[in-house]
């Protein structure tokens, strides 16, 4: 008897706890405390594939492991909140950025190398550089006003335009030295409104290596003429003359910014991609998905409408089948659902599509456990024994299979988890956590709870339980 109040007084307990528990973290974000995946919440899906490059003919797991982690720090900078980005495959990443509807930046931003260099101009060819860096201010001016909300040019145009600048921007890369200092040296970078005008420039500060490189080649073209050219992935993104003044030691102090006229987005993106680093290797974008909240919205109405008539013509066929023990059954399931949803906010889980098919699947499994229960408490009862024993005897008796079954089921979640991605995996947790509560639902709460029902003498009634006819057959 103290035993069983002890189950009872515990089975109490963590329903308390865990109605407690979703009632504080329910938020419009994270309704019931649970956290929305990208098919519920909305937002974008980018796939990103990892090219060989160089000497690297087959993308290795540890060079995909290094492009994950620059990339990983690009995301953090961005400031998009519960991104998750995961490996797919051999070659490929999947990002997801939830409640992001406009995944164009993070896909600039991503999809670059972010190669810094700086590089000095090769002597003797000062005039030709000035000349062409009139033609790109004058086509950067009159592609800046093509693009204009008010301008009506054709797209036509503003491609030529683009190609015009671009080839304009080789010849200046053409008129540069190799690169004498890269962003490997780079510490840290950060951003600032210039001092006149609106632009912004992206700061810089170099290790003592990087520093002492970087005074060496302002050194070697201080007061020349020449100029110190900034390239970002091949693109010259500014070109700066450095004063006879520094002639003598260069720019000392391990410190630079680049001033290219960006605006102060621009400038972000730059100080992100340069902070979290160049890839190892080139990305290519190969798909971006999105999902609108209204689409999120509908997704989470029907699932929810299928889990509650799932769980409603459970309940019908229970209550039907087992008369009084349908009844716990259903009333143990209940808490099987709320200890669930508690577990998900706890660990956390991220709650998508598949995983609420994986939440369904293992109350199918919990239901499953209740049957085999039931149908050998019907059987010791056509045998002719005493409801009490033959609740004792039915649970007794279904434990095997009921273990074997959950054991069975947790070895493919296992192997899903270890071996699937994203959406499988999410799939993987949800009915894993699943069979491990049914475990407790169907032996502790179901049974707890039968011993609670039948300590009222009017409620030990055979019929209740068993209909007279199927006995009368059983013992005859």
């Amino acid at each position: 008897m103290a035993r069983q109040q002890g189950w009872f007084a515990l089975i109490l307990a963590l329903t308390i706890a865990a109605g407690s528990l979703l009632f504080s973290w329910n938020t419009p974000e994270t309704p019931l405390g649970q956290r929305l995946g990208l098919d519920l919440r909305g937002g974008s899906q980018l796939t990103l594939q990892v090219l060989p490059a160089g000497s690297v003919k087959v993308v290795q797991k540890e060079q995909l492991d290094a492009v994950k982690e620059v990339l990983d720090r690009r995301i953090n900078g961005l400031g998009v909140a519960e991104s998750t980005l995961q490996t797919v495959g051999d070659n490929q990443l999947v990002l997801q950025l939830p409640g992001e509807q406009d995944p164009t930046r993070a896909a600039t931003v991503l999809g670059s190398t972010a190669l810094l260099e700086f590089r000095a101009q090769k002597p003797g060819t000062e005039q030709r550089m000035q000349e062409l860096l009139g033609l790109k201010r004058q086509a950067t001016a009159l592609l800046a006003s093509l693009k204009a909300p008010a301008a009506e040019a054709k797209q036509a145009d503003r491609d030529q335009l683009e190609a015009d600048l671009s080839r304009i921007n080789t010849d200046i890369i053409s008129l540069y030295e190799p690169a004498q200092l890269t962003g490997k040296d780079l510490v840290t970078a950060g951003r600032q409104q210039q001092q006149s005008g609106s632009s912004w420039e992206v700061t810089l500060s170099f290790n003592k290596q990087g520093g002492d490189r970087f005074a060496q080649l302002t050194q070697s073209i201080a007061g020349s003429g020449r100029l110190l050219g900034i390239v970002l992935d091949g693109r010259s993104i500014s070109e700066a003359s450095v004063g006879p003044e520094f002639k003598a030691a260069g720019i000392s102090g391990g410190s630079a910014s680049i001033t290219g006229n960006f605006s102060a987005e621009e400038a972000r993106d730059l100080e992100v991609q340069l902070r979290g680093g160049s890839l190892p290797l080139p990305v290519k974008i190969l798909e971006v998905r999105t999902v609108g909240p209204s689409l999120g919205a509908e997704n989470i109405r029907t699932s929810l409408l299928a889990a509650l008539s799932g769980l409603l013509l459970v309940a019908v066929f229970m209550v039907v089948v087992y008369r009084l023990a349908g009844v716990v059954a259903v009333f143990a399931l209940s808490l099987y659902g709320l200890f669930n949803l508690a577990a998900y906010a706890l660990i956390p889980v991220t709650l998508t599509l598949p995983g609420i098919a994986g939440f369904i699947l293992s109350l199918g499994m919990a239901v499953d456990a209740n049957v085999l229960i039931f149908e050998r408490i019907k059987e010791e009862l056509r045998s002719g024994n005493t409801l009490i024993r033959s609740i004792e005897t039915g649970f007794s008796l279904a434990f095997s299979s009921i273990l074997d079954g959950q054991v069975t089921t947790l070895i493919s979640c296992v192997a899903l988890f270890a071996l699937g991605t994203g959406f499988v995996k999410g799939f993987a947790v949800t009915l894993g956590i699943g069979v491990l509560l049914s475990l407790f639902s169907a032996l502790t709460c179901t049974r707890t709870l039968l011993r609670v029902v039948l300590s009222y003498p009017a409620l030990r009634r055979i019929d209740y339980f068993l209909p007279l006819s199927q006995r009368s057959e059983g013992v005859a």
